[in-house]
């Protein structure tokens, strides 16, 4: 018996259906235009040459809850135990708090239960499922009503469907954002409901304004995207995003910025994507979709016909690694040297109540 060979890079799925129609309206920013966020305002005195913070995506869920609380969990712990230059200072959450539409009434137990003894702030970009509105909801709400109110409120507060959670309301600034930390430039976009995400135009001209800002304004730090959907994948369950490709891409081509690191979640896995491009930048794309979401999604093999991995747009991409039995987290360091800044990216799987390092990766960030 000949054993099929999982790939070694991004697959597009045949056949994709248009979902296109599924496109929501955002709701309204709260703060200002060009709605960046500091992270100093929400934790004052964060290491200007040292910072390590946490990503993670997809963490909500409906049917087994029993890794919804064991990544957290295991998170929690690397604050309590490590050392202090090793102590993460946030999470990024990559979308996906919540299913399967976003609606408040869940959020306690997807959410505030599970992340209750979490001891830093979450920021978050919101995921498909989040975005999405249940046409037989109790009661009518509009898209994102309860993600905006955990996340993008005007001052920090009590949140009234957390079950009287101790944690606070975050204030980003809008759906789409940026946060300003002393080591990187962390942009996070939304990308809609859609299977493979939808970029309003409104959205993209910001995001072009965001890249050449960082570039200009700030060439020393390190460049960071976060997006929901995931740009490049090999998993059965999505594939890669054609959209989310030619949007990033054509994005990076026209501002001729290109980011240091893309993180996205959707995907429920991790993966290590590698994209070098014809000016001979190499950019990782790190899929985290594993954080919670009780169904995994394994990497395909070369033997199923339903995904092709024949198509100029993965030229270039080759997957270095990946996990697809096992839930887990990203943890990101930044630290200023002598030569430079240094970026790493380390992946954590649960094993039992204990996090396991089976993925590193390092680089040096040259200024732009």
């Amino acid at each position: 018996m000949i054993l099929s060979l999982k790939y070694t890079t991004p697959v597009l799925k045949k056949d994709q259906p248009d979902d296109t129609y599924k496109f929501l309206p955002p709701p309204p920013p709260s703060g200002k235009y060009p709605y960046h966020l500091n992270v100093n305002d929400i934790l004052p005195g964060v290491n200007d040459n040292r910072m390590v913070f946490q990503v993670v995506g997809d963490t909500g869920g409906f049917r087994d809850p029993d890794f919804q609380k064991r990544v957290p969990d295991a998170m929690a712990s690397q604050y309590r135990t490590w050392e202090a230059a090793n102590k993460p200072s946030f999470l990024y959450h990559l979308g996906d708090v919540v299913y399967s539409h976003g609606e408040e009434k869940y959020y306690k137990s997807q959410f505030f239960d599970p992340y209750n003894n979490y001891p830093g702030p979450v920021f978050a970009i919101a995921g498909n499922h989040d975005s999405d509105i249940n046409p037989n909801a109790d009661k009518p709400y509009q898209s994102l009503d309860a993600f905006a109110a955990v996340f993008c409120d005007t001052q920090q507060r009590a949140i009234l469907f957390s079950g009287d959670n101790p944690r606070k309301s975050m204030v980003q600034p809008n759906i789409y954002w940026t946060l300003d930390t002393p080591l990187a430039t962390i942009i996070g976009l939304h990308s809609n409901v859609p299977k493979y995400g939808v970029i309003a135009p409104e959205q993209r001209d910001w995001f072009l304004q965001e890249l050449k800002s960082s570039a200009q304004n700030h060439p020393e730090k390190a460049l960071l995207v976060c997006i929901h959907h995931a740009p490049y994948s090999a998993d059965v369950n999505h594939g890669s995003s054609l959209p989310m490709i030619e949007f990033l891409e054509g994005a990076f081509t026209e501002t001729n910025v290109w980011p240091d690191m893309v993180f996205s979640g959707h995907v429920h896995n991790y993966q290590r994507i590698s994209k070098r491009y014809p000016n001979g930048i190499t950019v990782p794309y790190i899929v985290a979709g594993a954080g919670g979401f009780d169904e995994l999604h394994p990497v395909a093999h070369t033997d199923d016909e339903r995904f092709s991995a024949e198509s100029e747009v993965l030229d270039g991409a080759k997957l270095e690694y990946s996990c697809d039995t096992r839930h887990g987290f990203v943890k990101v360091m930044l630290e200023r040297t002598d030569n430079g800044l240094s970026l790493g990216a380390e992946y954590y799987t649960i094993h039992d109540k204990e996090a396991i390092l089976v993925d590193a990766y390092n680089k040096f960030v040259p200024e732009r």
